[in-house]
This record gives C-alpha cells, structure tokens and sequence, in this order.
C-alpha cells in the first residue's frame, strides 16, 4: 500500500475544490449571511460529489460514466436552471442588519443537498478525474488498483473538504466586519456572478 496515492489523491482534490467557479461563490455567500457552519456544510455537499465522481473515476465504473456523460444535456439543463434560481433569489435577498447578528441557519440538510446535487450537475468533472487518475495508473483493475483507487478517492475528498475549511473559516472570520452595505453588494455581485454561470451552463446545452 504506496500512503503517496492518498497524499496525490488530497492534492488532487485540494486543487480541484480551488476552483473559482459558482460552488465557490455561493459558499462565499452562504458564509457571509448564515454563517461558518452552513458554509462549512454546503462545502460538504461540494466535497461529497467530488468524492463520488472520483468513485467512478478511480474504480473504473464505466457504465455510470457512459451514462451521465449521454446525459449531459439534460442534466446541464436542471443544473443551469437551479443556478438561475440561486443566482436570482440571491440577488434579491437582503442582509441582515448586521453581519454578526445575521439569523442563525438551521436548514443544513437543504444546504448539503443543494450544492450536492449541483456539482453533481458537471459530469464533465467525471472525465477530468478520470484522466488524472489515469496519469496516476489508478482504475485498471486488480486488488492493489482498488485499493490504490480507495486511497486516492480518500484523498481527494480530505482534500475538498480541507479547501472548504479554510475557505469558509477565513470569510467567517471577515464577516463581521461587512457593513450591511457591503453585505447587500456581496449578495448582488455573487447573485449576478452565480446567474451568469447559469445562463452559461443553458448555452452549451
């Protein structure tokens, strides 16, 4: 058992969750108004389907593939469509008063689920891991490929997670020092931000 693979794998995932794309826009947002926590839980919903593509990369689950990447129409559909709605209903929200008083989340599960389902929106990103774990010999087949898969896939989800770590616990830590101005310009440049990559996602369909 080469412990490399997962360090690769934690590199990996690192850099793909470092991203600047929508994901990381509304959990920007989402920790500026709710909080680190439901940042730190949308994050989670981010680092879980990372994780789950680099299951189908790295064990070589092909008919999962073939499947999603046939679909890909449909679901760059649905998931253009929901950032539509996100980029929209936060364009119109407003903050609270004030950044350190804002209303406690408590609906964690919602937002787990939402960026869960929306980077799950992107089976592309199925075939960017599975050509980085093709560089890396991962998911040829064999009892050591699989653990060698189990400890990349390991990786690249510590490594997610690590980004949405620092990510939300360093604008958590700024947060309270946004005017309620500045909060109200956040939530329109992240809306509009988050609509643009919607409508995007409509035009390559």
């Amino acid at each position: 058992m080469d412990v490399s693979f997962f360090v690769r794998g934690l590199l990996i995932g690192l850099s793909v969750a470092a991203t600047i794309g929508p994901m990381s826009i509304l959990c920007i947002q989402r920790t500026m108004s709710k909080g680190f926590f439901y940042g730190l839980v949308s994050g989670l919903g981010i680092a879980t389907a990372d994780g789950l593509y680099g299951c189908v990369a790295g064990f070589g689950l092909t008919v999962v593939a073939a499947f999603l990447v046939q679909q890909q129409t449909w679901v760059h559909i649905v998931g253009g469509l929901f950032l539509l709605y996100l980029g929209i209903k936060t364009l119109l929200s407003k903050p609270a008063e004030r950044a350190a008083q804002a209303t406690p989340a408590t609906n964690f599960a919602g937002a787990y689920v939402t960026t869960l389902l929306l980077t799950l929106t992107n089976p592309l990103t199925i075939l960017s891991f599975a050509a980085i774990f093709a560089g890396l010999g991962v998911g040829s087949g064999g009892q050591n490929n699989g653990m060698t898969a189990l400890l990349v896939v390991s990786g690249v989800f510590l490594g997610s997670m690590l980004w949405w770590c620092l990510l939300t616990g360093g604008v958590s830590l700024l947060r309270t020092r946004f005017t309620p101005h500045w909060l109200l310009w956040m939530n329109r440049i992240s809306g509009g931000v988050i609509t643009i990559f919607g409508l995007l996602a409509l035009c390559l369909v």
